[in-house]
């Protein structure tokens, strides 16, 4: 991709993006996505009502009345976008391909997280972390970002979740808001889910085509594993065939539930042939109950 042509993408996905982000998600964000650190503010004498645990015994012992510590929200966050750059992103029967799709929802959450005055980070990872932009303010970073996006060639084509999970937990430190940004094909990764959303705040956004869907009865057709580059010839008019491809499918989607289940995290589907903005605004809302 040429410079000009570069710009000219970055250009056109910082504008739709962003204004998504002022009309749409505006207020959505900010109430969906709290501060989780508190920060003492003040002492002020016990009012009915106040929690027992907030009272401060040592001010209370010292004027023979109860007084209760204030803490306020630190309102600024850290956001990790922990995103998927495995072979089979380069997919997509619809308008638009699941990596471009995984781009346009980076860049959402990123200048939604920048609004709030946030930071920003990235993970880029397949079976092995490919890249780390550790986080940071500002539009700048933020074109960075969904330039990497645009641009970066990973050195390999699989999936490892459960290594991008354990590499993110072991390199933020303070608690912060994440987003896994994957089609999660792949298993093994429930554990590493759990541990990570203990110590954060983690979302999982599941990326997915409908002609992934199923296997179609089209006959016989060269296919390419795009996470190992090799061919192989399917026969798709075998009942047997399509019954395989169907519980390989549902292998997945049941691991994929079970561990967002067990792990308590947020997830939210979305499809290349369908408007992301909906199911966003929907686990924004979700959030904010």
């Amino acid at each position: 991709m040429q410079t000009s042509d570069l710009l000219k993408k970055v250009r056109k996905i910082e504008i739709k993006t962003r204004g998504l982000t002022r009309q749409v998600f505006a207020g959505r964000y900010h109430s969906a996505f709290k501060g989780r650190g508190m920060t003492f503010s003040e002492v002020r004498e016990y009012q009915y009502g106040d929690p027992i645990r907030d009272i401060d015994w040592n001010v209370t012992a010292r004027f023979n009345h109860p007084y209760v510590k204030v803490f306020e929200e630190e309102r600024e966050l850290t956001v990790m976008l922990i995103v998927d750059l495995s072979g089979s992103r380069n997919f997509g029967s619809d308008s638009i391909m699941k990596r471009d799709l995984m781009t346009e929802l980076a860049a959402v959450l990123s200048f939604s997280a920048i609004q709030n005055n946030d930071k920003v980070g990235v993970i880029f990872f397949t079976n092995k972390i490919e890249k780390f932009i550790p986080p940071k303010k500002g539009r700048t970073h933020i074109l960075r970002i969904i330039t990497e996006l645009l641009t970066f060639e990973p050195e390999e084509q699989g999936t490892d979740i459960n290594n991008a999970l354990e590499f993110f937990t072991g390199a933020i430190k303070k608690r912060c808001t994440a987003f896994l940004i994957s089609d999660f094909i792949d298993t093994g990764y429930e554990r590493s889910m759990m541990i990570a959303n203990n110590k954060h705040d983690l979302v999982a956004l599941r990326i997915s085509d409908p002609l992934e869907d199923a296997l179609p009865n089209v006959g016989l057709i060269r296919m390419l594993d795009a996470e190992t580059n090799k061919e192989f010839w399917v026969d798709t008019s075998r009942t047997k065939n399509r019954e395989l491809y169907q519980q390989w499918k549902e292998k997945l989607s049941q691991y994929f539930s079970k561990s967002i289940t067990r792990s308590g995290v947020d997830s939210v589907d979305i499809r290349t042939d369908e408007d992301y903005v909906i199911p966003l605004m929907k686990m924004f809302k979700m959030r904010s109950m």
